[in-house]
């Protein structure tokens, strides 16, 4: 299934301060850590009924923070997806034996307010293997701390996280390694190539073919936009619209502070 996605922004306020504009509740700046040590990055998140937003920064010069700093600096936007599994080390293991070389299996922590301490096993792909963005496995072991009444307390009616948007040079192989990478299978739709998950859809396309839908889209390999839903999606583009965003038919372009395209 589609757990989250992160946008890569180098300033967690201003990002915060649109989200809040659009009528999300962001969660508190949380600073990540790895064996007990500063990771080297932070985040905000939005969390949803379904899935949730990550909005990740770089804080530290650290390994664990190049990473970010060399995605943010193809491109402002999406760049991370995560699946989710009940268990990282089987993910790992299948990873291994379909030719994916898995980094090893990371153990992050963050605190987040009322001193609760989030825990997840988070399993990487190396770029070479996955060169579309920083795509990984997240298995939540404190799921009970992350979706919380105030967490979800948004004032635009949005429902979910539902889709990813892979820009690709030959969307057809990319989709199959992508459907290898999370066990499942590719089918054309109309232009795109789609995969089904548990929960969200993956859509791969050219530049061309997806920037007739979206308009502008980063080049291949990356993360064109992803889609949400909302009870009301007018209403929400009015919100956009009201803060000066650029709205076109059923896509929003985000400004610098979080970058990226959302469908809605």
């Amino acid at each position: 299934m589609l757990d989250h996605v992160a946008h890569y922004v180098p300033d967690l306020g201003a990002a915060g301060s649109l989200l809040e504009k659009l009528g999300f509740a962001p969660t508190t700046v949380s600073n990540h850590q790895i064996d007990g040590k500063p990771a080297g990055t932070a985040n905000r998140c939005l969390m949803l009924p379904e899935g949730y937003i990550e909005i990740l920064a770089p804080t530290l010069d650290t390994p664990h923070a190049a990473r970010t700093r060399e995605l943010m600096n193809r491109y402002r936007g999406i760049h991370l997806v995560a699946f989710g599994t009940p268990d990282a080390k089987a993910e790992h293991a299948r990873l291994a034996a379909h030719g994916f070389t898995p980094e090893p299996l990371v153990n992050l922590r963050r605190n987040i307010s009322r001193n609760r301490l989030l825990k997840f096993n988070v399993v990487y792909s190396p770029r070479d293997r996955m060169p579309e963005g920083r795509v990984q496995y997240c298995e939540q072991l404190t799921p009970q701390h992350l979706w919380d009444t105030p967490s979800l307390a948004h004032k635009n009616g949005v429902r979910g996280l539902s889709s990813v948007y892979v820009v690709a040079a030959d969307p057809a192989a990319v989709a199959a390694r992508w459907a290898e990478f999370s066990g499942t299978l590719p089918f054309r739709e109309k232009e795109l190539v789609c995969i089904r998950l548990s929960r969200g859809r993956l859509f791969f396309g050219t530049k061309a073919a997806l920037s007739k839908m979206i308009g502008k889209v980063p080049d291949a390999p990356g993360i064109a936009a992803i889609g949400l839903t909302f009870r009301d999606r007018a209403a929400f583009a009015k919100r956009c619209r009201a803060a000066g965003l650029e709205v076109t038919k059923n896509a929003v372009t985000l400004p610098p502070a979080l970058g990226g395209t959302w469908i809605f």
